[in-house]
């Protein structure tokens, strides 16, 4: 599978931002999908996962409750909905994909290695 996330773009703190995913030449539904995000000068890190049927969903700390993940099968696209920006989710956000059918779990789905496929990243920055 393929992967292009875009949706990026400058947004003033407190304002919203979904970004897209879309993924294409494999089977979308038997992928686990997840974003991570990455400050220049910073490890990339873990911002939310979503299982293959979009049943379980596992949020980092620092964005549950403000940001959503979600997916639609039909259309091969995961999203995530971010509200309640703030300067610190200024970074460059990533999607990936893991072949399985498991529900995500908090003790795998933030582990960049058990991604195997990585689209390139789409910038997000929130200005003060």
């Amino acid at each position: 599978v393929q992967l292009q996330a875009f949706g990026g773009g400058l947004v003033q703190a407190g304002g919203s931002l979904r970004l897209s995913c879309a993924a294409s030449g494999g089977t979308f539904s038997r992928y686990a999908m997840g974003w991570f995000r990455q400050v220049p000068g910073r490890e990339r890190e873990f911002v939310a996962a979503i299982s293959w049927s979009g049943g379980t969903t596992y949020l980092d700390d620092s964005v549950r409750g403000r940001f959503t993940i979600f997916r639609d099968n039909v259309g091969k696209t995961v999203y995530l909905q971010m509200n309640r920006l703030k300067p610190e989710d200024t970074a460059v956000y990533y999607c990936a994909a893991r072949p399985t059918v498991s529900a995500v779990a908090a003790d795998w789905s933030a582990m960049m290695s058990m991604y195997d496929t990585w689209g390139q990243g789409t910038l997000v920055t929130v200005s003060s």
